[in-house]
């Protein structure tokens, strides 16, 4: 195995790198491009370096790979993507700041409104039907109200 394993120059490591690269353009996920990034590092350590064995490049390649993956990820927390839609799994969350007409009474602090074409659990101070109010919060399928200023 090691004379199979011994003529492993830089130019490999490199083609590993652009195989995992393309792979990713076409399967989902960002893991491949770290692991493609961690070959080509690796590729240019033995192109430095030529004599290292192949036990210690997969080494250096495994270290680079879990280094790279957990640095990119530890950016992504630090700075994460916008979204154009962040409520979009949050539906409730769209209403905050909105006012609507009560469509059942709040009678001990919950009531119902009617916002576009379906109806919302409404929670706040009791209120009679149609008053207007205006949505503060959400809490799961909720909206939070106060009565809506004039």
């Amino acid at each position: 195995m090691d004379d199979l394993l011994d003529p492993i120059r830089f130019w490999h490591w490199w083609i590993l790198g652009l195989a995992l690269a393309g792979i990713e353009i076409v399967a989902p996920g960002t893991y491949l491009l770290w692991l493609g990034i961690a070959a080509g590092l690796t590729g240019a350590l033995l192109l430095v370096a030529p004599g290292v064995p192949w036990q210690w490049q997969v080494l250096v390649f495994a270290a680079l790979s879990v280094g790279s993956v957990l640095a990119w990820r530890a950016y992504q927390r630090r700075h994460p993507t916008a979204s154009a839609d962040s409520t979009l799994n949050r539906r409730g969350e769209q209403y905050v700041g909105r006012v609507f007409a009560l469509e059942e009474a709040i009678v001990n602090g919950r009531g119902t409104i009617r916002v576009d074409d379906s109806r919302w659990l409404a929670a706040g101070p009791d209120l009679p039907v149609g008053a207007r109010v205006r949505v503060v919060g959400v809490a799961g399928a909720i909206l939070k109200v106060e009565p809506a200023g004039t």
